[in-house]
């Protein structure tokens, strides 16, 4: 049996595409749950057509969604309770069809953690998608790296995107074996939520779209300040249109910035989408500045321009082609906002199917 492990959306936006896989194929599977996320997660599984997780490790009455480093005590501490005292029947539950049992992690999440660590309690061999990225330094992003590093030891299959994470799993000496998926599977899930037929909100007929989410840049507020107001001035050449959840809403008010935004004007301000109706609007548009290396992976897979506002990415899909990294140099956001048009490249889509080769390679055993 084949279960899968996961705690936020984003997790499940990029398992989803080898669950499906998987089923097509006749495979069994289950979904277990860590409940990292709750807002949004029933909605994210029924958009990419994904029944309901088999397994919530955190109760009914004590499920929340984690906003904050302050809640993560007292949910892993539930979490691991869950776990340990339920690990029979988990270990049960793996070799119910009579094969040898996976764990399949996906990422960086704490979650992503946790699940390898099921998988070491448990003793069957632990799969994790999207392996080998890394920025380079510990701290940068925390706990990302860190989290890489940890499922990196303790995985027994790799499976890393493009030869660059290949390289970094065999300098690291990771044990068991390293597959090369030639992509990381959000371009398939990509793929099936562009078929989704999900509308779009009222939009520009051209408009470059803005994403600024992580928590590095809201708390740097000078930083954060400076790029809005570069993207104010942008806009008054070409519209932008920004998606926001609360946290940014929140920020943009304290720093008096949502001033700069307004309903029909060049710079407007949406609220964040679940991922199918989000991926309509990212097709859509004619560029992207974002700090968010998902969005990056999914750019460089479409072809479409864009700049990654960090300073620095362990992400190399796309760099030095459609992709710019700014390093948080405004000078180089502007030089993109002003060259945006020369960095356009045809689609990968069809060419990318990450999903299958694991999918194969599970199936090998």
């Amino acid at each position: 049996m084949f279960a899968f492990v996961v705690g936020t959306t984003a997790e499940v936006i990029k398992v989803a595409p080898v669950m499906r896989e998987l089923r097509e194929r006749g495979e069994k599977y289950q979904l277990w749950c860590t409940d990292q996320h709750v807002t949004g997660m029933s909605e994210t599984l029924r958009d990419l057509d994904i029944a309901e997780p088999d397994i919530h490790f955190i109760s009914d009455k004590h499920r929340a969604h984690i906003a904050s480093t302050g809640q993560v005590p007292g949910w892993f501490a539930r979490l691991a309770w869950a776990i340990l005292r339920h690990r029979r029947a988990l270990s049960a539950r793996l070799a119910s069809d009579g094969k040898p049992g996976v764990v399949i992690v996906h990422g960086d999440t704490f979650s992503t953690v946790i699940g390898a660590l099921i998988g070491r309690l448990l003793r069957v061999n632990v799969a994790h998608v999207e392996a080998g990225l890394r920025s380079g330094s510990w701290k940068n992003p925390f706990p990302e790296e860190a989290n890489r590093r940890i499922v990196g030891k303790i995985a027994t299959i790799h499976y890393a995107p493009t030869e660059v994470e290949v390289k970094n799993l065999e300098d690291a000496k990771a044990p068991g074996r390293v597959v090369l998926t030639d992509a990381n599977t959000v371009v398939d899930a990509l793929r099936f939520a562009m078929d989704s037929g999900a509308e779009t909100p009222d939009l520009p007929e051209n408009f470059g779209l803005v994403t600024l989410h992580r928590f590095e840049l809201l708390r740097d507020s000078e930083s954060f300040t400076a790029i809005v107001r570069a993207l104010a001035e942008a806009a008054k050449d070409y519209p932008l249109v920004m998606l926001a959840g609360q946290s940014e809403r929140t920020k943009l008010r304290e720093l008096g910035l949502d001033s700069l935004f307004s309903d029909d004007g060049n710079l407007r301000l949406i609220a964040k989408r679940p991922y199918a109706s989000f991926l309509p609007v990212l097709t859509r548009a004619d560029f992207v500045v974002t700090d968010s290396g998902g969005l990056q992976e999914e750019c460089a897979a479409l072809g479409v321009p864009c700049a990654v506002h960090r300073l620095r990415t362990e992400r190399f899909q796309g760099i030095g082609e459609n992709v710019v990294l700014t390093k948080l140099d405004l000078a180089i956001l502007r030089d993109f906002l002003a060259n945006w048009r020369e960095l356009r490249r045809p689609s990968l889509l069809d060419t990318l199917h990450p999903s299958r080769i694991i999918a194969d390679d599970l199936q090998r055993g």
